[in-house]
């Protein structure tokens, strides 16, 4: 929530109260002082725990009934489990539930039929439905998880981006500088991945695609910029070693402010399996970056090919490398791919456009039951 939602929770506290549940943490705690909103701490855990996941809904449930909300949004997989089965049995008249992104399409036998029910289950306690863009839409509809209407928001995203914020100009540094202080030195052609280091953002396949580009290009380099998750999606050890002692791999871990490294670039690189709409894409192209990203939902509805950047097939990383090694043949194309990049950023997703089509949208619920 508190980067997720980051700005939009005071924005809509102008004309509503808001209260934010999540787990306590230090998160939790931003969120209380820079949106200035109450918050109510209830753990929820990521992963499938049947007893704490019980708990924590007898406890959402008694959060709901006391604090007696008109209106619950939830957003995440398991938060939007519990709480709009939470918010059905304490009788709140609006429940309203985002997907941001599907995993039981990426998952087989018991474990898809398992989280296919779960988002069904969210879509029957919920008397509405949003979609983060049109690729998660077409999943719910294809696979029948409900027949509720499901709305998309401005054109899609659930907070949209500071376009000022992420902009290459608020940047003081110039890129050259930066490059010397990460220890990239001229010349070189530089990709950047920015997101958890796991398989399911296509880690495999970038680096098997890097390997492929250096081997006929040694000014290429790759940096990588995320956070590893070794107790819940653990990287094979060959790939760890490959990553942490390649001469043109830059591992440079979590970083709060990723904008000098968004900064330092060429091109971004999304090579994920699955993503609802990918935020870091929309910031690498407000800092004017054009980008290479998998065909699935989310990516191929801001990435225009051969304009923004480019799409290519999901786990496949020979045509992964040949975009790559397209991208560095054609380099010269890059500062009208910049600007058309940034342009379709601002001109579709920004936080004002996203936020104001929530108020709308929550304002239109409640002419719904007339309140």
């Amino acid at each position: 929530m508190d980067l997720l939602l980051k700005g939009q929770l005071s924005f809509l506290a102008k004309k509503h109260e808001v209260i934010a549940i999540a787990g306590e943490d230090d998160h939790l705690k931003t969120v209380a002082s820079r949106e200035q909103v109450r918050v109510i701490p209830v753990t929820m855990q990521r992963a499938i725990r049947p007893f704490h996941d019980f708990v924590s809904l007898i406890k959402l449930f008694f959060v709901l009934r006391k604090e007696k909300p008109t209106l619950v949004h939830s957003i995440t997989p398991k938060a939007g489990l519990l709480t709009m089965t939470a918010a059905w049995l304490a009788g709140v008249p609006i429940r309203i539930h985002t997907f941001t992104g599907l995993i039981f399409p990426y998952r087989s036998g018991f474990m898809f039929t398992l989280l296919k029910m779960m988002d069904a289950f969210i879509c029957r306690f919920a008397t509405h439905i949003i979609a983060e863009g049109n690729g998660v839409k077409e999943l719910l509809v294809q696979h029948s998880v409900t027949t509720k209407p499901i709305t998309i928001l401005a054109h899609g995203n659930v907070n949209g981006i500071d376009v000022d914020f992420f902009s290459s100009s608020a940047i003081k540094e110039d890129k050259a500088s930066l490059r010397e202080k990460f220890g990239i030195a001229p010349p070189a052609t530089v990709f950047v991945f920015v997101g958890r280091l796991v398989k399911d953002k296509g880690i495999v396949e970038l680096v098997e695609a890097f390997e492929e580009l250096y081997a006929n290009n040694k000014t290429v380099q790759l940096v990588l910029v995320g956070p590893l998750e070794s107790d819940l999606d653990p990287l094979p050890t060959a790939l760890l070693d490959k990553i942490q002692n390649h001469p043109n791999i830059h591992q440079m871990g979590y970083q709060s402010d990723v904008r000098p490294f968004l900064k330092i670039a060429d091109c971004l690189v999304l090579p994920s399996y699955r993503e609802g709409f990918p935020n870091v894409v929309l910031q690498a192209g407000a800092m004017e970056l054009p980008c290479i990203v998998t065909d699935i939902p989310g990516c191929n509805e801001v990435i225009i090919p051969d304009e923004n950047g480019w799409i290519v097939p999901s786990k496949n990383g020979k045509a992964l490398s040949l975009a790559m090694a397209k991208f560095c043949e054609v380099h010269e194309m890059q500062p009208a791919m910049a600007q058309k990049a940034r342009k379709e950023i601002v001109s579709k997703f920004t936080h004002e456009l996203v936020w104001n089509a929530t108020a709308a949208f929550y304002e239109q619920c409640e002419k719904e039951i007339n309140v």
